[in-house]
């Protein structure tokens, strides 16, 4: 039988423009299914502590937008794969996710998501709706189930900025996708349990930007103080946490300078008080 790649050019180019969906994995799959990555493979034995995993990523919404987190180590075992993992990522003007798990499959994850979103924009003229893309990240995930099931497993948070709402919505997912809405904070990864109880400790409905980022910087600390798979920042190499802030003026990733900054006011204070800033009873 004769491929896409042996029709005329003509009739090729119209069936790319009409394919009966609007989305790029379907798409792919549907004219050269080699080219997405394999998810029905099943291994001899299970790898998942062989090969490298993220670790802890924590988000929170403020007033106008929200902000995401995450710490730069990757780990295989009891060693340390990487310090300066990248696990926070843009994936269109007005949302971010970050991955926990299987770095490789999560990063590749990411980058599929974002191109996922703007074939969509691209062939609907409009984006997706917040919701519509916390579901479009549910799909991906459960098509990864069969690899999760073999210790290949990835767990994203994703956040975004929701016009309708003028505020941040967070979504959570479990292995087979999801997705489950968090208010206000959540926390993933092996930390997330520290990151979790700290966010829930400094959370304010009405902090401002710049408060959020310090709180997430201090979850963070938090995190890798009591979990070995979770990075501080380092100082010596001057590794610091990827930061985003998504708000009506879209995403926008924060600078090492500008992260650096926040770094060091949470340590000087923490020179005074390790343990960190204490919740005000009311």
């Amino acid at each position: 039988m004769a491929s896409h790649r042996d029709l005329p050019a003509g009739l090729a180019n119209h069936l790319f423009r009409n394919t009966g969906s609007s989305s790029f994995t379907e798409f792919v799959g549907s004219y050269a299914a080699e080219l997405l990555p394999r998810r029905d493979n099943v291994l001899a034995t299970p790898i998942g502590d062989q090969v490298p995993h993220a670790t802890t990523i924590l988000a929170a919404t403020f007033a106008g937008g929200v902000a995401m987190a995450g710490d730069r180590r990757a780990t295989a075992g009891n060693i340390i794969s990487q310090r300066d993992v990248e696990k926070v990522f843009r994936t269109d003007d007005y949302s971010c996710m970050g991955i926990a798990g299987t770095a490789s499959t999560g990063i590749e994850m990411a980058r599929l998501y974002r191109v996922e979103l703007e074939h969509y924009e691209k062939m609907e003229g409009r984006t997706l709706s917040v919701a519509g893309k916390a579901n479009r990240l549910a799909t991906m995930i459960r098509g990864n189930l069969g690899m999760a099931m073999q210790g290949l497993v990835v767990v994203p948070l994703f956040a975004a900025y929701d016009p309708d709402r003028d505020g941040g919505r967070i979504f959570s997912y479990d292995v087979a996708g999801g997705p489950y809405e968090r208010e206000r904070f959540d926390a993933i990864g092996s930390g997330s349990i520290f990151a979790r109880g700290s966010l829930k400790k400094l959370y304010r409905e009405d902090a401002s930007a710049d408060d959020t980022v310090m709180m997430l910087i201090q979850g963070l600390y938090d995190a890798a103080d009591d979990d070995s798979a979770t990075g501080g920042p380092d100082l010596t190499r001057k590794i610091w946490p990827i930061v985003s802030v998504i708000d009506a003026d879209g995403y926008r990733r924060l600078s090492d300078e500008q992260v650096g900054g926040y770094v060091e006011q949470m340590l000087e204070a923490r020179m005074i008080s390790p343990d960190g800033p204490i919740a005000p009873l009311r």
